[in-house]
């Protein structure tokens, strides 16, 4: 690690304004110094396989983060978990005893299997970090880790509390983990979250979909495809219509979107079938279009009286919208990246994150600080590498900005 020195001070370190250009030269130079060290962190982190459906790999890389976290001064504990991986909740203290935590929050788990490696190593190519997870989310972590550290170097300690939360089943639905998200949250001043951020632009997530899953399935009569045709009532077909129906209930004007995804029924070709199912994603732009769209599939209708339909699921996330709340975050995100002779922009998009949780919960939240890149969850997946210094100055300029703003919640 490169010799600590002594950086630019400043009287009120809360406020971005009072800083001088000095300081924040001195500070994103001291991430550029680090910025090899800190490659190698996100490499550390890509090389240990971690796949949501794995729980002795997720808990091995859980172990692994809680010591580096505790190496910086945090305290980890672990939310245990029988079906799951266990999540990792660290805390550090920090200097002020009045200032509400601050609420770090990503995941470690990943959608590529174990074994990945051997067909997509980790590696660097043009100004690129190469790798399975690379994008999403681990190269967020690892700023976590290093604006977390590098208080140590600047007033010394961290001068608010700050938890950082990372989860082992957000690619899966965050099922194990929601609850405790939410606990956190409540206690926040804000949710800062390190998905990545939005295209090789850089910018900032302000909103994102809610998200929902639903199963559909058929209920037919079988019957021998060519003996007794006739006798038959095809759940196959009688999906088909449905799949019809339900790709009407896509505005996209309005940010809804309906995509039956995944099939699947049938036993034999010469045998009419007695079983179908379909998987269907739901996007939607507004708190307000959840029950709409979820009575209107659970108000389908069989086309053929003779089958019966069945409808499972439901909106998994609400969405992220862009309340004052939110907003102020990202003035305040670009204030700090002015400093830097940066121009953040803001994005919404149509994934979802744990910070969709959050931010329905009326509570802050700023997602996309972590890593810019393309590929997510594809063979190409890739960070750029020069983008590293100033995210982790952002991420770092936040922590110590970030005030209760608790007048400015708003529930969706």
């Amino acid at each position: 690690m490169p010799p600590k020195k002594k950086l630019s001070s400043d009287k009120n370190p809360k406020t971005t304004q009072a800083k001088s250009p000095e300081v924040w030269q001195d500070r994103l130079h001291y991430f550029e110094d680090r910025r090899d060290q800190l490659v190698q962190t996100i490499r550390e982190l890509v090389e240990i396989e971690s796949p949501s459906d794995d729980k002795r790999a997720l808990d091995g890389i859980a172990k692994f983060l809680a010591d580096k976290f505790e190496q910086l001064g945090g305290r980890a504990q672990f939310h245990r978990s029988l079906e799951f991986g266990d999540s990792l909740q660290v805390n550090f203290t920090g200097t002020s005893t009045t200032r509400k935590p601050i609420l770090l929050l990503g995941h470690y788990d990943k959608v590529y299997p174990i074994g990945t490696l051997a067909d997509m190593p980790c590696k660097i190519e043009n100004g690129r970090l190469h790798g399975p997870g690379v994008l999403d989310m681990k190269s967020g972590i690892a700023l976590m880790l290093f604006a977390i550290e590098a208080f140590k170097t600047w007033p010394g300690e961290l001068p608010r509390p700050v938890t950082v939360f990372l989860v082992s089943d957000e690619e899966i639905g965050s099922h194990s983990s929601r609850k405790i998200t939410e606990a956190l949250a409540k206690q926040s001043a804000g949710v800062l979250v390190l998905e990545p951020a939005a295209g090789l632009r850089g910018a900032v997530k302000t909103a994102r979909k809610g998200v929902g899953e639903y199963t559909l399935r058929v209920k037919g009569i079988a019957a021998h495809a060519g003996l007794d045709p006739g006798k038959g009532h095809s759940a196959i077909v009688e999906l088909a219509r449905q799949i019809g129906a339900i790709a009407k209930l896509n505005n996209l004007q309005r940010g809804i979107s309906v995509n039956p995804g995944v099939l699947g029924g049938g036993t034999r070709t010469n045998v009419v079938a007695a079983e179908a199912s379909v998987r269907i994603d739901v996007r939607i732009k507004q708190a307000k279009q959840a029950a709409s769209i979820d009575r209107k599939l659970r108000s389908l209708k069989p086309f053929d009286k003779h089958c019966k339909l069945e409808i499972t699921g439901g909106i998994n996330r609400l969405p992220m919208e862009r309340t004052a709340g939110v907003a102020h975050l990202y003035k305040e995100a670009q204030s700090i990246a002015q400093q830097m002779n940066w121009k953040l922009e803001e994005a919404a998009v149509g994934g979802g994150s744990d910070g969709n949780f959050t931010a329905a919960l009326g509570i802050p939240t700023l997602d996309g600080l972590g890593g810019v890149g393309e590929g997510a969850h594809a063979t190409h997946e890739y960070i750029v590498i020069s983008e590293l210094p100033r995210r982790a100055l952002l991420l770092a300029g936040l922590i110590e900005s970030i005030e209760s703003i608790s007048l400015k919640r708003s529930t969706p």
